[in-house]
């Protein structure tokens, strides 16, 4: 009992002493959101789901990154030149990029950036021993060096046009050998970067404080100091409804997710903010590049795989109406493979919904096999439970029985690579914003468990294609190949893609500055509160 009292007095007085440290500033100083998943390290090398990336970008710079309209621009490489076979990069630094203030740097207590930092963050990305779930981005990277303190070179394997949206992500963040050798392991919780915040104090799943970073490098079009706020505040309550409580009591700033939970409370069935909230709230809504879909295994043949059953099940459910009345209109009915929110989204056939055609491939489909009651088993998770029930009500009206079984994600996970699922329902989101990302899931050469290609579909004409969009470094002209691969997986149906998802983020109306892109990245630099 006693010891319990102490516990409750020791998290008392940290719970204090994290108020303390963003107290003496006013509110509209403060950006306060919570993440509800817990923050397991603010190391870049192991930025691996977005509560690490949100966290770990308002620490670190990278040698490039992306607008809203997901153009690659500068960041700490102020420039770069590429080489006329596109195999060899070369990188120009800024001058007046430095580390955050730390003991490590002794006296001065920082100093200046170097292509030098850049190749021991490279290397150590690479290092077995430091096991970064980043080490693949650096996978076609044949060699890289500091040519001098300002200029930092790549060279590739092969040429990759998508190289520059690669080096974008929080994985190639440049940290600083004093601190990461100082700290060791605790890197993790003492981390020292450039970015235009910089670590204060973490209370593991508690509470977690950035302090305005006084050295940013980076100004505003009108020449003022980036950021403009004071700090950053993030709480940690996992429980959706006190997530909910707390964000409608006005003690966070943005709510990000949209649980089914108080979805209603908000939102209309047409997904409009409720006039009860229109004078506090405001909703912002945009592409997010994840695509649903569900996944047929195309080995051998089985009644899943049958190309007459992957045609009706395309066209044989409303996706409108799914979203409609399960999601309140959050999503996009899918008419592609690439989401909407890139240049190459593939806008084929508009009306999917089609019950006459995908009974008749029903019936088709018995006459020919004298199968009277085909019957498929899709696997998915608990969270999509009620849109597959939908599905399977929509296909039972054509003629097509559906077993539903619900697994753990880990399990569904793992089933999934090693070719253990006949049909399944999967989720991919961009690892980085290229049309690429998402057709790297076809080539024959990414057959999973090596790599993302979890159909196992295989086509000579889409491989060629795949293989020769590598070598086109003309951005339009890229495009036209990528969008004539995307009509030929719609041709085929190795998947039945189900809906583009969407950003919704809700926020009070003082909050301005506040940007969306279709990465759902966090960006903080350029946000401000009105009293």
């Amino acid at each position: 009992m006693i010891k319990n009292i102490l516990s409750f007095l020791c998290l008392l007085l940290v719970l204090i002493a994290c108020k303390d440290k963003t107290s003496k500033y006013k509110t509209s100083q403060v950006f306060r959101y919570n993440e509800k998943d817990n923050i397991t390290t603010l190391d870049p090398a192991f930025a691996k789901n977005e509560p690490i990336v949100w966290a770990t970008n308002q620490l670190y710079n990278g040698l490039v990154s992306f607008d809203d309209q997901l153009n690659v621009v500068p960041s700490i490489a102020k420039k770069w030149d590429i080489s006329e076979d596109n195999k060899t990069y070369n990188f120009t630094l800024r001058d007046d990029v430095y580390f955050h203030k730390n003991v490590v740097f002794g006296k001065d207590n920082t100093r200046t950036v170097t292509a030098h930092d850049f190749e021991y963050s490279i290397g150590r990305l690479l290092d077995p021993k430091v096991a970064s779930s980043g080490r693949w981005v650096m996978q076609n990277v044949k060699s890289f060096k500091a040519v001098n303190d300002s200029v930092f070179r790549m060279e590739l394997h092969k040429e990759f046009p998508p190289f520059l949206g690669l080096l974008s992500m929080q994985y190639c963040s440049v940290v600083p050998k004093e601190a990461v050798e100082f700290y060791g392991t605790d890197f993790r919780s003492n981390p020292v970067g450039t970015g235009p915040f910089q670590f204060k104090l973490w209370v593991e799943n508690t509470k977690l404080v950035f302090r305005k970073n006084p050295l940013y490098f980076e100004k505003d079009k009108k020449g003022k100091q980036l950021p403009y706020l004071e700090a950053i505040a993030v709480t940690f309550y996992a429980d959706k409804q006190t997530e909910f409580l707390q964000f409608i009591q006005g003690n966070c700033d943005v709510l990000y997710d949209l649980h089914t939970s108080y979805k209603d409370e908000l939102l209309s069935p047409t997904g409009e903010l409720l006039p009860t909230y229109k004078n506090k709230l405001a909703i912002d809504k945009a592409p997010y590049l994840i695509v649903e879909y569900i996944a047929f295994l195309m080995d051998g043949q089985i009644v899943d795989n049958h190309p007459k059953i992957r045609k009706a099940i395309s066209c044989g459910f409303d996706r409108a109406k799914m979203l409609r009345y399960l999601r309140n209109n959050i999503g996009t009915p899918a008419t592609g493979f690439i989401p909407k929110g890139l240049p190459s989204h593939y806008q084929g056939e508009r009306n999917m919904y089609q019950p006459k055609k995908a009974k008749e491939l029903i019936d088709l489909y018995k006459k020919e096999t004298g199968d009277v009651n085909p019957t498929i088993k899709i696997t998915t998770v608990s969270s999509y439970t009620d849109l597959f029930e939908f599905i399977q009500r929509e296909l039972q009206g054509i003629g097509l029985t559906v077993k539903l079984e619900v697994l753990p994600s880990p399990v569904l996970r793992q089933l999934k690579a090693n070719g253990k699922l006949p049909t399944f329902r999967v989720g991919w989101i961009a690892d980085y914003p290229d049309g690429e990302n998402f057709l790297s899931l076809f080539y024959s050469k990414n057959f999973a468990p090596q790599g993302p290609n979890y159909t196992h579909y295989s086509n000579p004409v889409f491989d060629a294609l795949y293989e020769n969009s590598l070598s086109i470094t003309d951005k339009r002209e890229r495009i036209k190949v990528y969008q004539k691969m995307d009509s030929i997986i719609m041709a085929d149906i190795p998947v039945v893609p189900l809906f583009y998802d969407e950003i919704v983020r809700f926020k009070h109306n003082n909050v301005k500055g506040l940007t969306t892109n279709a990465t759902n990245l966090l960006d903080l630099k350029y946000v401000y509160k009105t009293e």
